[in-house]
């Protein structure tokens, strides 16, 4: 049996219905708490919005704290491609899980993503067979061939140009093979911005949200 995944959730308002779901993938070594943390700068403009951060599945294999989404212990693109598949399928019956727990379908769905968050946004999202709203994916690359895609849900990637982790090019490679596979994707550099979200970054983010949900 496949783990299950559980985390941080609320309703903005609190006693709303929820008219779309927005999840949020944290980072290698962390866990849902820490994305939790955007929630008050994106809910005032996602009204009836169901947001939840579940924690990775496994815990962080490289500190004595957090959670991995996958290993990084070997860093060949096949051993990460491996992990990713195998935390994907994890991934993908949370999301239906939630959804139907929630009544709500797969165009009312937004994943956003930091590190390896946004590795495997780009990852599951577009693998689903039906569209989801949208990805926002922070400080990551794209894993596997877009060859496997099935559906081309609207994409919006921000990169610190210092980022000590995980490679700036990371976002000029994701931009050019989702481009070539025909999706929808915007890219947004941080000029002096490490391994992190800044204010202008969240803002395009949200920005980005209230619109693939208009």
């Amino acid at each position: 049996m496949l783990p299950r995944l559980t985390g941080p959730w609320a309703t903005y308002p609190k006693d709303a219905t929820p008219k779309r779901l927005v999840v949020l993938l944290h980072g290698l070594g962390a866990d849902g708490n820490d994305l939790f943390g955007l929630v008050p700068a994106l809910a005032p403009a996602l009204p009836e919005t169901a947001f939840v951060a579940p924690d990775a599945p496994f815990p962080c294999d490289m500190a004595p704290l957090g959670r991995q989404w996958f290993s990084l212990q070997s860093r060949t693109p096949a051993a990460i491609e491996a992990g990713v598949r195998a935390a994907a399928a994890i991934l993908d019956g949370f999301l239906d899980e939630t959804l139907e727990r929630l009544t709500l379908d797969a165009s009312q769905l937004a994943l956003v993503g930091f590190s390896q968050g946004t590795m495997m946004s780009l990852y599951v999202g577009p693998r689903r067979a039906r569209q989801l709203a949208g990805i926002v994916g922070y400080s990551g690359r794209l894993i596997g061939d877009t060859s496997e895609f099935r559906s081309k849900p609207p994409i919006l990637l921000v990169h610190g140009d210092a980022d000590p982790v995980v490679p700036p090019d990371s976002l000029p490679l994701a931009l050019k093979a989702l481009e070539q596979a025909g999706t929808p994707v915007e890219a947004v550099t941080r000029p002096g911005l490490g391994h992190a979200i800044d204010e202008e970054g969240l803002r395009r983010g949200r920005d980005f949200l209230v619109r693939i949900f208009a």
